[in-house]
């Protein structure tokens, strides 16, 4: 096992000027399970394959267990890699598939059989032994990769996307048994994916990337309670974080319609961005109006999507999220108004954050 740190590590494809990862820094513990997050493009994939060997160090370094691999090849830094299309030879049995990295390192056979029973029995592929990949479904290949990673005994684990082949329920289970898997071997684990949600269930800290840079790098719920900036906000939540332009008033708040929010002291004199997350806006006797447009039932919750002029703003649409027996019609006209201790306060200008729920 071993601890990995990135030290302002920068990749420029050729060809480009802008740089696909920009000098990130990170560190990650020994044991942690870490994801990358962010969209198309946001350098999450890249930087997991700098840390592989897959793609060069431009610039800065990458050191895994204290040892500096930035120019080392993959095979020399004692990593195992799960890929999105699984990467199983077709030919080869679920067993051969699993014992492949070991019969490359001239592991013993009955050695490399025992442990390829272990691992088999761990991921419940004991039955399929014999099987060819071609006779088994989505989500028990993507097991066999996973075992094929594990058998090596790895400093650290890393995974490109192993999810997205998966239907959505299959999906959510395989999120249940690495995350269970991971904390039973406790090897240290960097999981890419563009999916917020799988993001926030599997990682101990989640690394959100934008443009190539690194926006913040917390713990789920600090990311959800706290957000660095306006992207990192709009990101994290399904839905969003609702976020509006305000017009801040000369007595110390920011005036939303008919709704005045208090500002901080630091907010004195700028632009500012309000933005409050959907369970924080409350359908009202007295607040803004809007009219209802859509509304997604949960169960006991439901989710109301209204429409509303806000100052001399365009029409925005506000997502609040209210007890299913209290759910206005679609069509209706509706008072919204946030809880103030719950607004979070940005800067229009830079985006970043300046208070809010959780400081």
């Amino acid at each position: 096992m071993a601890d990995v740190r990135f030290e302002r590590a920068t990749r420029t494809y050729p060809g480009t000027e802008v740089p696909a990862v920009d000098a990130l820094d990170l560190y990650i513990e020994d044991g942690e399970f870490v994801v990358f997050v962010g969209p198309s493009g946001s350098g999450k994939t890249t930087a997991l394959r700098m840390l592989a060997g897959l793609e060069e160090v431009d610039d800065g370094g990458v050191l895994i267990g204290g040892r500096d691999v930035t120019y080392e090849p993959p095979k020399k830094r004692d990593i195992a890699m799960v890929f999105q299309n699984y990467a199983l030879y077709p030919y080869l049995t679920v067993a051969a598939n699993i014992g492949f990295p070991l019969k490359v390192a001239r592991v013993p056979r009955a050695e490399r059989e025992r442990r390829v029973r272990e691992v088999a029995e761990m991921l419940g592929l004991t039955d399929y032994l014999e099987r060819r990949p071609g006779q088994l479904s989505g989500g028990q290949r993507q097991r066999v990769a996973m075992g094929r990673a594990i058998v090596r005994n790895p400093s650290v684990y890393l995974m490109d996307e192993p999810l997205s082949n998966l239907d959505a329920k299959l999906r959510v289970q395989m999120r249940t048994d690495i995350a269970a898997l991971q904390a039973r071997l406790g090897v240290t684990t960097v999981y890419v994916t563009h999916d917020q949600a799988e993001a926030m269930t599997l990682g101990n800290r989640v690394a959100v990337l934008k443009d190539g840079r690194l926006q913040q790098f917390e713990a789920p719920r600090k990311l959800y309670e706290s957000p660095a900036n306006v992207f990192v906000a709009g990101f994290i939540g399904s839905p969003s974080m609702n976020l509006c332009k305000a017009n801040a008033s000369s007595n110390g708040t920011a005036v939303l319609g008919p709704v005045s929010v208090p500002l901080p002291a630091v907010a004195a004199g700028r632009d500012v961005i309000l933005g409050f997350r959907p369970e924080s806006l409350e359908l009202a006797t007295e607040g803004f109006r809007a009219r209802v447009e859509a509304i997604e039932e949960l169960g006991a919750d439901s989710y109301v999507f209204c429409r509303t002029q806000l100052g001399e703003e365009d029409e925005t649409t506000l997502v609040a999220r209210v007890e299913t027996r209290r759910v206005p019609q679609r069509g209706d006209l509706v008072a919204l108004r946030p809880v103030e201790e719950d607004v979070h306060v940005f800067d229009a200008e830079s985006g970043a954050r300046l208070s809010g729920q959780g400081g």
